[in-house]
């Protein structure tokens, strides 16, 4: 008997577990099968806008029983309403975390305890026409068409360069005059490691690698190893801001890490006024603004870093006709002394430039 006990009542808790679900989504569902949330935003995309530009949102409410509403952006609270009883408008301005892709959600409670979400993108765009600049030789250096660059600094006016692929990475410093490695300033990486972007932050240089997620920390000057640290996805270029270690890794993104951690300490996504910014290569930090190699193209962004905002398109195309010959794409800036060099992965040539401004 106690057998069929259990199994009567095993049926009913499964039942149960069933049944309920079944008729709460009944209840909560129009007459053709699709969704009917208490409360949803009244446009049926998802939005874009640009920086600095507020714009009115609707609520539609379908209940009468909603007992709170709240508005969620990029996991934020923004607004709160208490018990609505009527549609609700109201004016947003989406640019508080900067320009990108945010997420945007309408969370509605009811008062027998349900949650519903209406869950939206936001698309900020800039609201700067990028200005176009030229970059124009002003003098040109010999750089070793063997080494593939991927990142290149000035540091006390000595030039540092990181050469990457597999089994051929090393970082060194260089004589600007000749384009030859200075004797016994140079290390190389264990053929597995592909290296990536440098910089040079207090008296420590910092190299990443592609792929196998390590930054390797090192003595500027004697370039002995001080410590690895690892990172999670890929590394491409490095520049710091004297604060922070700024690093791209081929999207969009820019991440600001902690010069002794490591750890991200913000985000910022690149676009111009009509979308984002990716293949980011190589980084300056050059009067305040991120100058950033755009991968396999001859352009050069130059960002805005409190707000990913593209203010400038350099075109190399006159360093890329003069110096390429037989290389791959150009890669690699520098500051000293108010002097931009320029230059490209197994280039012949390390170019000083001006920045033609019109």
């Amino acid at each position: 008997m106690k057998k069929y006990i259990i199994l009567g009542i095993l049926v009913l808790v499964i039942g149960s577990m069933v049944l309920v679900p079944f008729f709460q989504n009944r209840a909560n569902t129009s007459e053709d099968g699709s969704s009917v949330l208490p409360a949803t935003f009244t446009f049926k995309e998802n939005l874009a806008t640009n920086y600095n530009e507020a714009i009115e949102l609707e609520v539609l409410l379908s209940s009468s029983e909603i007992d709170k509403i709240e508005l969620i952006f990029n996991d934020s609270i923004f607004k709160t309403w208490d018990k609505p009883t009527a549609n609700i408008k109201f004016q947003f301005n989406p640019s508080f975390y900067g320009i990108g892709t945010k997420s945007l959600s309408l969370k509605s409670y009811t008062k027998d305890g349900l949650v519903y979400n209406d869950n939206r993108m936001v698309r900020v765009l800039s609201d700067i026409l990028p200005a176009f600049w030229k970059a124009k030789i002003k003098n040109s250096y010999p750089h070793n068409n063997q080494h593939y660059t991927q990142g290149l600094e000035f540091n006390n006016g000595v030039l540092f360069e990181g050469i990457g692929q597999y089994g051929s990475s090393l970082v060194c410093q260089k004589d600007i005059k000749t384009g030859s490695i200075i004797t016994n300033k140079e290390i190389g990486l264990d053929e597995s490691f592909f290296g990536e972007g440098i910089t040079i932050f207090k008296d420590q240089l910092y190299q990443l690698t592609w792929q196998e997620q390590k930054c390797f920390v090192y003595n500027k000057e004697t370039f002995e190893l001080i410590k690895t640290i690892p990172y999670i996805g890929e590394g491409w270029g490095l520049c710091n801001d004297g604060k922070s270690i700024i690093m791209s890794d081929g999207s969009e993104y820019i991440t600001f890490r902690n010069p002794t951690t490591f750890s991200i300490e913000r985000t910022i996504e690149v676009y111009d006024n009509k979308g984002p910014i990716d293949r980011l290569n190589e980084l300056e930090f050059i009067e305040g603004k991120i100058y950033a190699n755009v991968y396999t193209t001859k352009l050069i962004v130059v960002i805005e870093p409190e707000t990913g905002r593209v203010i400038a398109t350099i075109d190399g195309s006159e360093l890329e006709k003069e110096g390429r010959g037989f290389g791959d794409v150009m890669n690699g800036i520098a500051q000293n002394e108010g002097k931009i060099y320029m230059t490209g992965k197994n280039w012949d040539k390390l170019f000083e430039v001006n920045l033609e401004k019109p």
